[in-house]
């Protein structure tokens, strides 16, 4: 695939000059890519075998990187020390959108018995494959991410505290050529570097906000999509940074307009044979036991891994009625309106959930999905029948979590959670969801000065 190194190509690349630094990165809680840049010759000779070393506080810390203190992973009795970076070579790649430089992700590793660093993100994602694999399946997916434009740079963005940000296009553009082409100086750039940096586009499109934009890339293998949509967040905000204007990935930044989703298209296969097909009737559709048990683990646990999902504060102000984001619990055939869309014929058959936003961290979400649905084909769950119609108005049917307080409730006492993720997992990312919770708790913010600084 163009873009994607060997470490035999990227040694000719740096001996030849055209490659001079090798980003070293994993993602944190957040979905955050952290790591090193390193000397390309030091890294082709010392580091692509020796790996690297970092902090273990990077798992422990908030958005503002100050060390959390509740961790049982690490603090300060233990005295915060390195875990191992491994490069996972499969995901050597050039980034196009930066001069001369190459990147790699890595699975974090315990430095002293080298075995994985379990509450790592990508960890627990690879975790969850070798369970499937272990059942005879491979898993596919892909992510249709969202984000808003805005004229301004993020520095320009920040001093203005976010407010009254321009977005690029000024009125409702979903799949409107003429507004979607104000914004090619961006949007074609991004297709040309990830196309160029080992991550194929299908294609990207206008959507119902201001500004609003969608990129979609092929499917693949799921611990590679991850890692797709990994790299692929990380170059669209180096490129606007670049630029001089800014992108967002929030799942709800204004109060007016749509969110901003991550729609998840996954599927179970066996070999190079998709196993969601079958003749095994499920209403509108026909799919394989395969299909139906991973449906129904779905139905069953998505409230129950809705942190995976919805990770911030923001992610649940999206959950409006009537804002194309869902707000039931329910599976319907090609309807927007649900939480699951099944869609798709053949090997293309698969399963579209809608809850996530664009502000997840791509290895906890699939990582939550897959979990879900393995613990459906484990156990036999059936789903409840399809629904058929508009789910905004089915009062009958469960909601999604409301907030992220409801959210952290039902996983932290979820038997499921801790059974397919094992307490460790379970804990320390409890504990964290808990700590950005307290963090939102103590902040005054606009809404209440605006609310009450007069009138109360």
């Amino acid at each position: 695939m163009g873009g994607m190194l060997t470490i035999a190509e990227l040694r000719d690349r740096v001996d030849a000059g055209t490659i001079d630094t090798v980003v070293v990165g994993f993602t944190d809680h957040y979905g955050r890519l952290l790591g090193k840049r390193f000397d390309a010759g030091f890294f082709v000779d010392d580091a692509q075998q020796a790996g690297a070393h970092a902090c273990d506080y990077l798992l422990t810390v908030d958005m503002e990187m100050e060390p959390v203190p509740g961790y049982r992973y690490a603090n300060w009795e233990l005295g915060y020390g390195d875990f191992h970076l491994e490069p996972d070579f499969s995901t050597l790649r050039v980034a196009s959108w930066l001069d001369r430089t190459a990147l790699v992700l890595c699975n974090l590793a315990d430095d002293g018995t080298h075995q994985p660093v379990a509450v790592a993100p990508r960890s627990i994602l690879i975790s969850q494959l070798e369970r499937a694999e272990a059942a005879g399946y491979n898993a596919k997916a892909a992510s249709e991410l969202e984000y808003f434009l805005y004229e301004e740079s993020y520095r320009e963005a920040a001093a203005g505290g976010y407010h009254d940000m321009s977005p690029v296009g000024w009125y409702i553009e979903d799949y409107h050529l003429l507004q979607g082409s104000r914004e090619e100086f961006y949007n074609a750039d991004v297709r040309r570097h990830l196309a160029a940096s080992g991550i194929p586009v299908e294609n990207s499109k206008g959507e119902w906000g201001r500004g609003q934009h969608e990129m979609n890339i092929r499917y693949a293998d799921i611990l590679a999509m991850a890692d797709r949509h990994t790299v692929m967040k990380q170059a669209m905000k180096e490129i606007a940074d670049a630029k001089g204007v800014s992108i967002t990935f929030m799942a709800k930044p204004h109060t007016t307009e749509a969110g901003s989703s991550c729609h998840i298209h996954v599927s179970l296969w066996e070999g190079d044979q998709a196993a969601f097909p079958g003749d095994i009737d499920l209403g509108p559709v026909t799919g394989s036991n395969a299909f139906r048990w991973f449906l129904g683990g779905l139905m069953a646990h998505i409230p129950e891994v809705m942190p995976f999902l919805a990770p911030t504060i923001n992610s649940y102000k999206r959950f409006q009625e009537g804002s194309w984001a869902p707000t039931r619990i329910a599976w319907s055939h090609d309807n927007r309106t649900a939480g699951i869309r099944v869609v798709g014929r053949g090997n293309g058959f698969r399963i579209e959930c809608r809850i996530p936003g664009a502000d997840c961290n791509s290895y906890l979400a699939y990582a939550a999905l897959l979990a879900a649905g393995l613990d459906g084909l484990t156990n036999q769950i059936d789903p409840p029948p399809a629904f058929e119609g508009n789910i905004y108005e089915a009062q009958e049917l469960p909601q999604v979590p409301r907030t992220l307080r409801d959210a952290i409730d039902l996983f932290a006492g979820s038997d499921f959670v801790r059974d397919a993720f094992g307490a460790d997992v379970q804990d320390h990312y409890t504990h964290f969801f808990r700590t950005e919770l307290a963090a939102y708790d103590a902040a005054v913010t606009d809404w209440e000065r605006q609310r009450y600084f007069e009138q109360i």
